[in-house]
C-alpha cells in the first residue's frame, strides 16, 4: 500500500480537523497554514498530517497526528522527516514545538528540550504557543 504525503487543499480543512480533534490535537490557527500542511491519504481519506508554521528564520512544527487505525506504520515519522526537509528548502534555522504527550517521539529526530524563555518571540506570537498549548507543555528545537 503506497501513502504518498502531498500537501493539503483548502477542501482537506473538515478532514485535518477531525483528525486533530480526535487525537485531542489543537485545530486554533492551523487553517492560515494549510498551504504548509502535509498530508498522508488512504482511500481519499486522510490518515495523518502534520504542519509547519513559519515564522523566519524559525518555524514551528505542530499537529503531527495519525488515525488511530493506522498507528504504528511509520507514518508520523514520515511527516516529521518531510516537515523538517521543507524546513531546510526553506532555509531555516531552527524548528520548535509544543507537546504534552509526544515528547519522548521527537527527540529522535534531534529535538531537544529547552526552557520556554529561550523561544523566539516569533514563535512565542503564534497561536499555538501564545494561546492554545498550555504553560506545561514541553518545548523543544531542533537546528536545521
Amino acid at each position: 500500500m503506497v501513502m504518498e504525503i502531498t500537501h493539503a487543499q483548502p477542501r482537506d480543512w473538515a478532514n485535518i480537523e477531525t483528525l486533530l480533534v480526535d487525537n485531542h490535537l489543537p485545530v486554533e490557527g492551523l487553517h492560515e497554514h494549510l498551504d504548509t500542511t502535509l498530508v498522508i491519504r488512504h482511500d481519499d481519506a486522510i490518515i495523518a498530517c502534520a504542519a509547519l508554521e513559519f515564522y523566519e528564520p524559525y518555524a514551528l512544527l505542530r499537529s503531527v497526528s495519525v488515525d488511530s487505525s493506522h498507528q504504528g506504520l511509520g507514518l508520523g515519522h514520515k511527516l516529521t522527516n518531510a516537515c523538517l526537509e521543507m524546513a531546510a528548502q526553506h532555509q531555516i534555522a531552527k524548528v520548535f514545538l509544543l507537546t504534552q504527550t509526544a515528547g519522548d517521539f521527537f527527540p529522535r529526530f534531534g529535538f531537544t528540550k529547552i526552557d520556554r524563555d529561550r523561544v523566539p518571540q516569533e514563535i512565542k506570537n503564534s497561536v499555538e504557543f501564545a494561546s492554545v498549548c498550555p504553560v506545561s507543555s514541553l518545548v523543544m528545537v531542533k537546528e536545521i
